[in-house]
Parts: C-alpha cells; structure tokens; sequence
C-alpha cells in the first residue's frame, strides 16, 4: 500500500516523496481514511509508530480542502501535548508534512516569552500545537478564541493527567465547542484514560499499534543488580566496558540529574542535562548538543526527556526505576524506534524491588537479570514473584571503541549513530560531588512527578466536525513496520463525571509542565 492510495492530496504527497516517506506503517493504513472521513479516534500507539503523521496528515488535509482561512485570533485544530519537548516535536511534523500548503501553524508553551505566540495568534492559525498552562494562560488574556474549532488532538494523553493537568483540560473542555473531531492517543490505557476517551469520544474509532504497556519488540531489555551507593561506578563501569555510544539516562529527581551530570564531567565523559529547573533555552542547547553527536551522554527527568525525537538512538540507561510503571515503558521507548534495533538497561537496588514487581505485571514480561563481576549486590534484590532464570555474570569486557555500536542482536545493515565527537575532558567545570561516586543522594520527587490522575472533562455532545491541522516538519514520525494493528469500531457511551471520579487520583502539582 502506498500513501497515494489513501486519497493523499498532491501537497501532501509530495512532501511525503521529498523525505523518503514511501509505505504508511499500520498505524497510519487504520487512522488516516477514518480521520479523513471525520471519525472521532482513540489510538494505543507507542512513538516510533508513525502516531504523529498518522493525525498530521489527514487533518492538514481537511484544513487545506473544508472551511475557510482562520479569523484573527481564531484556531481551526487543536493539537494538545504534556510537555514542551513534544510541542516542538509535533509542531515540526506539523509545519514539515504542510510544507506545500496553504496554512499557518505555530507552537505554544511556557518557559519563553509569550509576546511571539500572541503575534502569531492574532494572524490567526491553523494548526495551534500547546501545552495545557500556556493554552489556559492565552485565553485568559482573551488572546484566542475557538469559534472556528474544528478539530481536538490530545497527543500522549495518559502523560497529560500523570503531569497534573486534568483540572487544566476540565477548564479547557469547557469551552472548546461540542461540535468537533476529536483524536486521543496514549500509550497506556489506565482507567482515567478510559474515562476520559468515554467523555470525550463520540463512537470512536479504535486503533492499537501495539499492545498496550509493552515496549516495541526491537528493545532489548535487561536489569543488573546492585546497592545504591555502588550505581554511579557500575554505570561508569559499564560505559567503558562495552565501549557504550550515546546514552539517555533517567534519573528520577532533578538534583540526582545534577548530581550525575557533575559526576560524569568530573570523569571526563562528556555530559549534559535537561529537567524541570532547568531553563527552556538552556534544555534547548543540550537537546541540540546532544543530537548532534557533541555530547555522549544526555541525563534527564521523564518530564524533561517526555516526546524527545533522538534519531537511531542505541542504548536507554534507567538509572533509577520510576516510581509510576507506565513511565518505564515511556522511557525505553526512546529507542528501538521506526523498527531500529534498542536496548534499555535498567540498574537495580533491593529497595526498588516493589518498583520493578509493578514494572514486570503491567509489561507482562520478566526482565532477566544481570550481575557485574565487583559490583554484586551485598543487599540482595528479592524475586519479584515471576518466573525467572537465577542472575546471570554479565558477559566478559569487550574492547571500548568509544563510538556508538548497533545494540546487541542487531540486523544486518543496521545503520548506527555516528561516533560522537569527544570535547575535551570537563573534569575542572563542575565539582564532583562529595564522597566520589557514593556521592549522589537519593530525595523525595518533586512535584514534576506527582500524578493526579483525578477525574476531568466535561462531557461532550453532538457529532464529528470537520478537523485539521497545518504546519511543517524537520522529522517525519515514521516508523515501526512491525506488530498487528487491530482496529475495533467501539460506541460511545455517555459516561458520568461520577465514573469519572472513581479512576484512582493522586494528588500532584503542575511542576514545570507549561
């Protein structure tokens, strides 16, 4: 099939051709005719499905061929995400695939000053890609207005309520009109994701790309066992081993960002940070350095790291487990995307036990288990209660190379990142944290990782309207060829706010969402 034969536009088509887009993944075959048709959608997707031109292209589509230009300060087609991060990310696939049409798309979110955002408004837009504070932040200034709307985008949905943002999307639903298409997409399908795709979807189309709460089969994935205090040198220990490339860590807290970041500079390995207190501008430069091969070793939140885009990126780091399972398969689901070969390994303490038990029963799967010669765990990490092999020798060093390799098992021909280019050692810009690699301490999280998972939305009535969306973008989100994509045609049913209320709610700050 190719994506002519969806009923492409010429535009559209072209710009396809022009980044070697030449086969719809199975995501796209399902979703781009029921957009196109004016369908309201809930998609399971993991990224590197090909989610974000399974949505973009049909609603720019139906932006260039239905309604007229959009008045001053109005919006056509809402696209909403969590964080920052991801509103680039799908603004440039937005603005990339519309490259050929006639539309004006912009991106809207905190951390930056607002004055450009409302300068593109009132030209009117579009497409409007934004996270929910900066969005709420518009209207109260009475900058945007949705009589034109005709098209609601939730993108990363399940992300959104873990962020805290439900009393924001309440507000927003409320004034958003009844008559509209409406296209959610999570990864993870907890209850309040259910709830709200109820509320919020009228006879909804349903696509899975993949099952929900799993990783996509090209990631590898593992745990080595250790203590606390021994994590710092195992991870150094392991990146000069096996001669590891670029690395995405995740730590769970901003200071422990900090603090591995210092230790890994006071080592010589060239490294950079991002998190909620760090600057928009500055998370920026070390996304832009990180891409571009300048830096090894990219240390972030998940709130930070949420919707990052890394190209054929071979190896995800958990330094620490998170402490909301879905967060797992978020994070390994930086690598092995478009059908790449990845491998996420995790580093594991008795106390985080409980962490991983969660982590295996909403994937299903057992994570076999790894121990490093000088770094075997004085505490032992009990079984999880599945069954699995005893912890295994990790296998023997292999020669560094110091230049990104395919993960292990690879196919042939895989293309792997370029070697990075080493700056010289930053061992006098940043102290190393006191007590040498026992240094980094463990803190509560803050409240960028408080959930509330509280109820939201109000309900909505009336039928699809004509959707879309424009822009255009530096990467296409393509990918993932493999795994069945099974669609169900589902009817929605009127559900109280009171269902609503009985999903499991934690409460949580806003944080650095914006």
């Amino acid at each position: 099939m190719s994506f002519a034969s969806l009923d492409l536009i010429d535009g559209l088509l072209r710009t396809l051709e022009s980044i070697g887009y030449n086969t719809p993944t199975p995501i796209q075959k399902q979703a781009i005719p029921a957009i196109l048709a004016g369908r309201d959608l809930l998609g399971a997707a993991q990224t590197g499905t090909g989610k974000t031109a399974a949505f973009a292209l049909p609603l720019l589509q139906r932006l260039t061929m239905e309604g007229g230009p959009a008045a001053p300060n109005h919006v056509r087609c809402l696209v909403l995400v969590p964080t920052r991060e991801l509103a680039d990310q799908v603004y440039q696939s937005f603005h990339s695939y519309g490259f050929h049409l006639p539309l004006r798309s912009a991106v809207a979110y905190g951390g930056v000053p607002m004055d450009p955002q409302l300068a593109k408004l009132r030209k009117g837009l579009d497409v409007l890609v934004a996270t929910p504070g900066r969005l709420l932040d518009l209207h109260r200034k009475g900058a945007i207005e949705f009589g034109q709307l005709t098209a609601l985008v939730l993108d990363e949905a399940d992300r959104m309520l873990d962020l805290g943002f439900a009393a924001d999307l309440d507000l927003l639903f409320a004034v958003l009109p009844a008559e509209r298409q409406t296209l959610l997409f999570s990864a993870t399908m907890p209850d309040p994701i259910r709830a709200m795709a109820r509320q919020l979807l009228r006879d909804p189309l349903t696509v899975q790309a993949s099952a929900p709460n799993t990783a996509a089969r090209t990631v590898r994935q593992m745990v080595f066992t250790t203590d606390k205090r021994n994590k710092p040198e195992l991870f150094v220990h392991l990146l000069r081993k096996e001669g590891w490339g670029q690395v995405l860590v995740f730590v769970k807290t901003r200071k422990g960002v900090e603090q591995l970041t210092a230790l890994l500079q006071g080592e010589g390995i060239s490294a950079d940070s991002i998190h909620g207190d760090k600057p928009q501008l500055a998370r920026i430069k070390a996304l832009k350095r990180f891409k571009a091969n300048d830096v090894q070793i990219l240390v972030a939140t998940d709130v930070a790291a949420r919707g990052l885009d890394i190209e054929a990126l071979p190896l995800v780091v958990n330094f620490d487990l998170p402490t909301v399972a879905e967060d797992y398969v978020h994070r390994i689901g930086r690598t092995g995307r478009a059908g790449a070969e990845g491998e996420a390994i995790s580093l594991i303490c008795a106390d985080e036990v409980e962490l991983l038990r969660a982590i295996e029963k909403l994937t299903g799967a057992v994570l076999p288990r790894l121990e490093e010669a000088g770094f075997e765990a004085d505490h032992r990490v009990p079984s999880t209660g599945a069954p699995s092999a005893p912890a295994a020798r990790a296998p023997a060093a292999k020669p560094a190379r110091g230049a990104a390799k395919p993960a292990k098992g690879a196919a042939a021909g895989t293309a792997a990142r370029p070697a990075v280019k080493q700056p010289a050692p930053a061992r006098d810009e940043t102290p190393r944290p006191a007590g040498g690699f026992g240094g980094l301490k463990e803190e509560l999280p803050p409240k960028e990782k408080q959930r509330s998972r509280g109820p939201i939305y109000g309900a909505r009535a009336g039928s699809p309207g004509a959707g879309a969306s424009g822009g255009r973008s530096g990467t296409g989100a393509s990918g993932g060829q493999g795994g069945k994509v099974v669609v169900t045609a589902t009817r929605g049913a009127k559900s109280t706010a009171r269902a609503a209320g009985r999903a499991a709610s934690k409460p949580g700050g806003r944080g650095n969402k914006r």
